[in-house]
């Protein structure tokens, strides 16, 4: 299974995903689940990636693949005029590999449902986030939902919901996603270390981070211990209020 949440802002983007694939308790492994792609003060994208691995796997090597080797006028998501032609691109891939592949995979009764989360800014051009889906389709980040989560959601929402709005600060913004990502590790064996993490900041087209954090990394292992506290704190402090 898998992890992956996208958080839109006024200040910009903040993408982390986990790394962890199973298919069964003894069988587990790791994946890279989060795909970037730069052109320094032009376009920033990143993609993360849930469902079927192998699905997945595929249309992120197809749209590689077109810009590594484009056709004569074949539009990538390098050359594409804006975020939206993009997720049409993401969109037009999967539908691509879906078609290839769903009717053999049906056949042996494994399901072919995947997602993808693409976001980014091109100059000339907002940052947007979108969700593609495994027929193609997709829909776009708002004020209203301002972030989107792919795999094991459920565990990640809370926090998310209590203190995500579009002008929540940046680095607040990252604090909550890894925090996030923290309730869902502790909550299902599914989803696991290390973690991938991107940063896009309004306006700047490059990317402010764009890392992996490390099982016990220092940091992530000090803010995890302090949310774990506060949580017991609040909890000691709910006992002495009577319903």
């Amino acid at each position: 299974m898998t992890y992956c949440v996208a958080i839109k802002l006024e200040t910009g983007l903040v993408f982390l995903s986990d790394t962890r694939t199973n298919a069964g308790m003894d069988n587990i492994a790791k994946y890279k689940k989060m795909f970037s792609w730069e052109v320094p003060g032009e376009r920033c994208i990143t993609m993360m990636t849930s469902g079927n691995l192998s699905i997945t796997q595929a249309v992120i090597s197809l749209l590689q693949e077109n810009i590594d080797h484009p056709e004569n006028g074949l539009e990538t998501i390098l050359t594409a005029p804006s975020m939206f032609k993009i997720a049409e691109l993401v969109g037009d891939a999967m539908q691509v590999v879906q078609a290839r592949y769903a009717q053999g995979m049906a056949q042996s009764g494994e399901s072919t449902l995947s997602s993808i989360i693409v976001g980014g800014q091109r100059i000339g051009g907002a940052q947007r986030l979108f969700h593609v889906y495994s027929a193609g389709n997709f829909i776009e980040a708002t004020d209203e939902t301002p972030y989107f989560q792919i795999g094991e959601h459920k565990y990640g929402k809370p926090i998310l919901d209590r203190v995500i709005t579009p002008q929540t600060p940046l680095d607040v913004s990252v604090t909550a996603a890894l925090l996030s990502m923290d309730s869902t590790l502790r909550s299902n064996l599914s989803v696991g270390m290390p973690l991938d993490l991107s940063v896009i900041e309004t306006d700047k087209f490059i990317f402010s981070q764009n890392r992996r954090i490390e099982d016990l990394d220092p940091d992530f292992q000090k803010l995890s211990d302090g949310w774990s506290a506060a949580l017991r704190k609040a909890f000691d402090e709910m006992l002495h209020l009577s319903i």
